[in-house]
């Protein structure tokens, strides 16, 4: 039962250890988060200001892949120790959808 498991102790040192390490994972977070609503303001500023859409599509896709990676690494936790398997096969797959999604493209326009 929940009330039958022992508390554990942490000493001081240990104490101000995990402070410190979640203060740092905490900043990277909302650093990260900052970066995203950024770049956010700047798609939605392209589109307001009536660029071409020549221009606006790729950047946005660009925009939008720098956001998932901030959000893979922050949010859930692939920078994290043991993740790095993980972190590999997502990124594989990620790269070859991008290689066929380019592929049907270049024999669509071609």
């Amino acid at each position: 039962m929940a009330h039958d498991t022992p508390e554990k102790i942490r000493s001081h040192s240990e104490h101000e250890f995990l402070k410190k390490k979640r203060t740092t994972e905490m900043r990277h977070q909302l650093t990260s988060f900052a970066i995203m609503i950024f770049l956010t303001l700047i798609a939605f500023t392209m589109v307001a200001a009536g660029f071409s859409t020549y221009l606006i599509v790729p950047i946005i896709l660009l925009l939008a892949a720098i956001q998932v990676v901030l959000q893979l690494y922050h949010f859930m936790h692939l920078s994290n120790k043991g993740m790095g398997t993980i972190a590999f096969f997502m990124f594989s797959g990620i790269f070859v959808a991008f290689i066929t999604v380019l592929a049907l493209v270049t024999i669509v326009w071609w």
